[in-house]
């Protein structure tokens, strides 16, 4: 698990450098107004995001239980089948937010100085939709297939790509967020296009002929059936995200300037996790479709001595750090923007054995055939960093540390039911 999950973590903690980098250029010479904009929009990405990989998430599952049952010709159908199915989304999801921009940055609370920055940023990210979607389609077969490796090369060379067009941009072009917007987007694409004739060159089986195109109801049930729960998953878990978002912004500029450094750091921080989430999930899907049950324990035990190991650590690192890790992105000058900053790296810091462990139980959830689960787990998780986010933050003396308390609580208790559940249905690992 971790000699597959680690080309993952190192992936996504690359793919995260597209926003650190952005971050950090932007905070460093466009200043906090720019960066207020930009973190609001990259929570707005993150929930549109979300549901391409839940979408391809799904797929990927049902090509993992496929792959360890040597189902090949099921792995065709099911590659038409989603192609098409999440393909036709995210084409539909693209024109809808290009249709709708206006009303989004309202939606979102947008202080009235930062709407005209939100919409230049925006209008240019929301192109990029498209090859968000193709490079994490095929990201997700190749992971499904035991691939981690080359999504990560290509990555990579994104990554690079992204940052040095963000100086030539910004500071060659002086095209200010609009230049971090189009950087972050051709970069997008050149991973996307590669990843795709990689696949379809180095992996037969995921070639479609003529006689693969056909109308197959099994597939798309099934592929609905995880795709669809997955989607819900990831959707919801961000739709709470965005929700948060506007009420931070409702607090001003400070504020917002401040989450969306601190958000940036936290994500980075905790990403290797969620990986290895991801990692452990296909782990059990395998071995689940050959029915391998003891397998599936010994993996289940590693995976929580290793994530236990791991967000101990985390937690020393980032609250150890926090005032440096802030300091690297708004000038010291900043004074109330790092100490706001620095209260959230604090209280969500001290945690991260809690998302540690959801991770897990959503990728457990998934591997088993009970993706519905992972849906329940988020929606606990959700409703409470939502509700009591709206109810502490409107206590005077709590303030905005409100928001950032309700996340950690919701965590612990979308664990608690999803450790209960599990040990009433554990014995469903010996059947397929």
């Amino acid at each position: 698990m971790l000699r597959f999950a680690f080309p993952l973590m190192l992936g996504n903690l690359l793919q995260q450098c597209y926003n650190i980098a952005d971050t950090l250029i932007v905070g460093r010479f466009l200043g906090a107004q720019a960066l207020a904009a930009v973190g609001s929009a990259y929570t707005l990405m993150v929930f549109l995001t979300s549901i391409f990989i839940g979408l391809c998430m799904g797929g990927g599952a049902v090509v993992s239980l496929q792959f360890g049952g040597k189902n090949y010709a099921g792995i065709k159908q099911s590659l038409l089948t989603s192609l098409f199915l999440i393909g036709g989304i995210t084409l539909l999801i693209n024109i809808l937010v290009i249709l709708g921009i206006h009303p989004i940055i309202r939606l979102l609370q947008t202080p009235p100085e930062l709407e005209e920055v939100m919409y230049d940023y925006l209008i240019v990210i929301f192109l990029g939709l498209p090859g968000t979607f193709l490079y994490n389609y095929y990201a997700y077969l190749l992971r499904a297939v035991g691939n981690s490796v080359v999504p990560l090369l290509f990555l990579a060379v994104s990554v690079v790509l992204n940052i040095g067009l963000d100086f030539l941009f910004i500071l060659g072009f002086q095209w200010g967020v609009t230049g971090v917007a189009v950087a972050t987007v051709a970069s997008q694409y050149v991973a996307a296009i590669g990843l795709c004739f990689y696949t379809l060159h180095h992996f037969p089986f995921f070639r479609l002929q003529r006689s693969d195109l056909h109308y197959d109801r099994k597939s798309l049930r099934e592929i609905l059936s995880f795709s669809s729960l997955t989607c819900i998953q990831q959707s919801i878990m961000n739709l709470g995200i965005l929700m948060v978002q506007g009420l931070v912004n409702s607090f001003g500029t400070g504020v917002m300037a401040a989450f969306a450094t601190a958000v940036k750091i936290d994500s980075f921080a905790y990403m290797p996790v969620q990986d290895f989430g991801n990692a452990f999930s296909t782990f059990i899907a395998q071995n689940f479709g050959a029915g391998k049950t003891e397998r599936i324990r010994k993996g289940i035990r590693s995976a929580v001595l290793v994530t236990t190991i791991f967000c101990l650590l985390l937690s020393v690192l980032i609250t150890g750090a926090a005032r440096p890790l802030m300091q690297l992105f708004v000038s010291a000058q900043e004074e109330e923007i790092i100490r706001i900053g620095m209260d959230y790296l604090y209280i969500e810091g001290s945690f991260y054995l809690g998302i540690g462990y959801l991770f897990l139980l959503y990728g457990y959830y998934r591997a088993v055939r009970m993706p519905g689960m992972s849906v329940v787990l988020t929606i606990f998780s959700l409703g409470t960093r939502v509700a009591l986010a709206y109810i502490l933050a409107a206590i005077p003396a709590i303030g905005v540390k409100g928001i950032w308390w309700s996340i950690p609580i919701g965590w612990a208790l979308a664990d608690l039911v999803g450790f209960v559940y599990y040990r009433f249905t554990s014995n469903r690992c010996r059947s397929k």
